[in-house]
């Protein structure tokens, strides 16, 4: 209860899913802070549900001036920052991930600038509001390394999150800032009601639970709990590298 404790924390797209998980784990092990998202409503519920140390700022990752209102919130109640978890990205509402004779130069971008623009920009926002020796993690995903029908834009562009996390960790080495990419399997979360009809939903995800080497999806506290330890002195030699938190599906998985 205490690897976090008085630590700051701010989680991007921390109302639901992963970050939610992630948010609550962070809260159990004794951080305060923001979590950011669109929805109100999630928003509002999930900071009911993690109590009086966080707090909620709506807003939009992908527009600056949003990231840049949300740091100066934090850090004029909470003051500066420990631990930042690059989370917010996955689907672009109203547009579907399809095979490339089906994308638009505007699909493209909407994925480009959620995905991979948001965590550069997430990122260089935060600085002025960070500790040294503050840890950076951004999430990525292990499509990066697994080809999936309609998925080849998101898959560049978290493996492009994936070199961030080595790159950005090279720029900030002056401050003692690590930065590490934790990249997610299949997870059950509600992002799956956005991919596929909910008649097809159970066979979905039936489809990858038979590809995961432990024979069942990951949770969102699962992700909490290696985000805790990325964001924790316990990872203080770990930077610059990828984590992956899949159930072996990307190393040992018997289905290519």
């Amino acid at each position: 209860m205490s690897k976090l404790k008085n630590k700051v924390a701010v989680i991007t797209g921390g109302n639901s899913g992963i970050g939610y998980g992630i948010a609550e784990a962070f809260r159990n092990e004794g951080a305060v802070g923001v979590i950011t998202g669109r929805n109100q409503a999630t928003l509002d519920r999930a900071v009911s549900e993690l109590g009086a140390g966080f707090m909620a700022v709506a807003g939009d990752v992908t527009d600056l001036e949003a990231l840049e209102r949300t740091f100066k919130m934090t850090y004029e109640k909470f003051g500066k920052i420990d631990a930042l978890v690059v989370n917010a990205g996955g689907v672009v509402d109203g547009s579907p991930m399809s095979g490339i004779a089906e994308v638009t130069e505007s699909n493209y971008d909407g994925y480009m600038d959620l995905n991979l623009k948001s965590s550069y920009f997430t990122v260089q926002k935060a600085l002025p509001y960070l500790n040294d020796g503050a840890s950076i993690i951004l999430i990525a995903s292990s499509a990066a390394h697994r080809a999936a029908p309609g998925m080849s834009i998101y898959a560049a562009a978290k493996a492009a999150v994936i070199s961030l996390a080595a790159g950005l960790s090279l720029d900030l080495l002056s401050r003692s800032i690590r930065v590490n990419a934790l990249s997610p399997g299949s997870i059950d979360t509600p992002v799956f009601g956005k991919l596929v009809p909910e008649e097809h939903l159970a066979q979905v995800k039936q489809l990858w639970t038979d590809i995961i080497p432990v024979g069942r999806q990951g949770l969102p506290s699962e992700i909490g709990k290696t985000a805790v330890f990325l964001a924790s002195d316990d990872s203080s030699f770990i930077v610059g590298t990828e984590v992956l938190v899949d159930g072996g599906m990307t190393n040992i998985s018997l289905m290519k």
